[in-house]
């Protein structure tokens, strides 16, 4: 046997750890992609209109002007109107 033959187990031990990686490569990317760390911050007039809409009862209306505004997910923009 030479020194560069690759016995099976260590062969199925080899795939098993490539596999992983990549996996683990795939779900980080998707993490990343769901929260973008340069999320733009909304203005001071976006923040105004948002809050003349949540006082005037129209919760959802501000929601959808700042997920339009700063591509902020439904839940984001939603968290964001509740707090102002």
């Amino acid at each position: 046997m030479s020194a560069l033959e690759i016995t099976t187990p260590s062969l199925i031990a080899l795939t098993a750890v490539i596999t992983s990686a990549i996996i683990w490569l795939i779900i980080l990317a998707a993490r990343l992609t769901e929260r973008p760390r340069n999320r733009p911050n909304p203005s001071i007039d976006l923040v105004d209109q948002a809050r003349e809409l949540k006082a005037l009862g129209q919760i959802q209306e501000a929601v959808f002007l700042v997920r339009g505004e700063t591509g902020m997910s439904q839940r984001a923009a939603a968290r964001f109107v509740n707090r102002l």
